[in-house]
This record gives structure tokens, sequence and C-alpha cells, in this order.
């Protein structure tokens, strides 16, 4: 499909300086674009790209145009132009209706003629699968489970009993909704396992990464908020609750019983503690762990970076010495105060 860029620029709200005529018939990035394609730039680390591009048209802001000689899309926010441009220009395929031979759809589940169920899945039964959903192939959708109209998901995705992901969500492979939160209580020597017997509540607009684990709560229910995005590999367990909007990037590992804010974000790898609330619009950068509780928005940070062995040995002996010296300190505060008199 080929699209003007004048055609483009009206549908993000940006404004042309060159050739609105120009077609363009898909995206690229800025060192492999060509004739016909259309690139962007968001960062300024890679500015220098922007006069070697060989692209029909590039999205930039105001301020980056002189970079560029040629045909521009001027946009405030050009990574979100470039999102809706890709999204026009490379539509997800239509949802083929039906059922292929090798599903299994349990009698009593209720499933929208709309609805499309891949190969060996399952559909136990009183489960719903709503209008235009996708079921890809060897996904399970347990027992009184519900999969909202347009949801997708991708393949062998898990959604168990009683659980409920909304509308117009996207659940990538091996993504599990509604394992066991892990929960035992000890018994001398041995752990006995509690019941897990709440739910995960899925929110409309929600994109959950594959191999990313939801938890179900222990009795009340773990809760993904509407526009939630959640990269992949990311542990979430029982009881938590992650606000609207906000956005995780992979390996995250939240445990159970925390509240999360809305609009919050969180880098790689972040750690977050178990029975915290999170405000909203609070940032975490990567690697970070996270102990207490974040009463107020910012932006958070505990990563210590990487150094050579040699030193990182030293610097944790000294940290091992920090009970002694800050106790040595406070004594010679005291013999001061002594000396004058205080």
């Amino acid at each position: 499909m080929a699209v003007t860029l004048a055609e483009l620029a009206r549908r993000v709200g940006g404004q042309v300086r060159g050739d609105p005529g120009v077609e363009i018939r898909a995206v690229a990035p800025l060192d492999r674009a060509g004739p016909g394609e259309i690139a962007h730039l968001s960062d300024r680390r890679y500015r220098a790209l922007v006069a070697e591009t060989r692209a029909a048209a590039v999205v930039l802001v105001a301020e980056d145009a002189g970079a560029f000689k040629g045909t521009a899309l001027i946009h405030p926010n050009p990574s979100l132009a470039f999102a809706r441009i890709a999204a026009f220009l490379h539509p997800a395929p239509a949802v083929a209706p039906g059922r292929h031979p090798t599903a299994f759809v349990e009698d009593g589940a209720r499933v929208a003629d709309s609805a499309r169920i891949g190969a060996y899945a399952v559909i136990e039964r009183e489960a719903t699968v709503e209008d235009g959903a996708s079921i890809g192939p060897g996904c399970y959708v347990g027992q009184g489970a519900r999969v909202g109209a347009r949801t997708c998901l991708v393949a062998q995705v898990y959604v168990g009993a009683r659980c409920e992901i909304g509308t117009d969500c996207l659940l990538q492979p091996g993504a599990v909704i509604g394992a066991d939160g892990f929960g035992f209580a000890k018994d001398g020597e041995r752990w006995i396992k509690v019941p897990q017997l709440g739910r995960v509540i899925v929110g409309d607009d929600v994109e959950i990464g594959a191999n990313t684990t939801v938890d179900r709560g222990t009795l009340d229910d773990t809760v993904i908020a509407r526009g939630v995005k959640l990269d992949n590999l990311i542990q979430i367990a029982h009881n938590v609750r992650v606000g609207e909007h906000t956005i995780m990037a992979a390996c995250v590992g939240i445990a159970g019983s925390t509240s999360i804010g809305s609009r919050c974000a969180f880098g790689g790898q972040v750690g977050i503690a178990g029975h915290l609330d999170i405000a909203d619009d609070v940032q975490v950068l990567g690697t970070s762990l996270v102990s207490a509780s974040i009463p107020k928005p910012g932006v958070y940070s505990s990563a210590l970076k990487a150094e050579p062995a040699d030193e990182w040995r030293r610097t944790a002996a000294r940290l091992r010495q920090l009970d002694e010296l800050a106790r040595r300190l406070r004594e010679a505060e005291e013999e001061i105060r002594k000396l004058k008199g205080e």
C-alpha cells in the first residue's frame, strides 16, 4: 500500500516540509531506509545518520529539521508519529473466524462466531471468548475464564480458570496468566502449600510480553489495569496491583501484595519487594532494587555501575567497615561536644 506523505501528516497531525506528494510504502530505520520508505529520528545520538539516509522522508522535530535536506514530516513527538504511521502502513492481519479441526472446545464454553480458535488450542467449559478474539495455536483458556473482544493470544498462552482478559489486549507467546502464587506455610521442617483462590484481572488495551507470568491472588485478585504494557520475562506475584498505563521493561520482578500506581515506568531488571506502595508517576531506572514504599512521584535509582573486579573488592571491603566507621564517628562527635561543654 502506498500513501502520500501529506496523507500521513494529516493522520498524525504533523507538517510536511518539502514534497507532500512523495509516496510512502513502508517504514525503515535511518541507516537502511530507501525510496518509498519513511524513517524517524527520536534519539539525537543518531542525528548524524539523518544527513546520510536515503529515506524518502524522515519524521523529526523542528529543531532537528536543519540536519536533513530532503522531505521531512515535522512532528513534536517523532516516536509517536512513527508508531502510528507504522501501524497504518503495516496493519495486523484481520482475524479469520473459525475453529481449527484440532482445537478442543468443551461443551458449555461460549465462543463467538467471529472468534478464531487455532490449532491444538483448548477452551474449557464455562469459558468465554468474545467477538473477534484470536486464540492462537496451543493456547489454553481455563474453566470460567474470559477473553475479551478483539484480544489476541498469539501462541502457547495460558489463561487460568476464572481469570479475565479485557478487550483489545495482546498476549505474546508463552505468557502465563493465573499460575498459582508462591504461597507456603511452615510446618516444622516442611512447607505446606497455601491454596491460591484469587484470580487475575487484566484490563483493556494491555500488552503482556513473551514468557511473562502474572500469578493469581491468594484470596484477593491480582489486577493489571487498563493500558499497562509488560515486556518479556516479567514476574508479577500474587495480589499485586498495577495501575493504568504503567510500563515495565524485561525481567522486572514484583513480589506479592505490592501496589503500583498509574503511569509508572520501570527499567529492565528492576526488583520490587513485597507489601509496598508505589505512587503514581514514578520512574525507576534499570537494575534498581526497590525495598521500601515510594510515596512521591519522581525518578529513582539504586544501581551501582560495573567496575574492574579489584576495585569492586576494595569497595566491598570498605562497605563492610561502614558500621564500625559510623560508630567511631559518633564517639568522636560526642567527645567534641564534651570538649565544647555542650
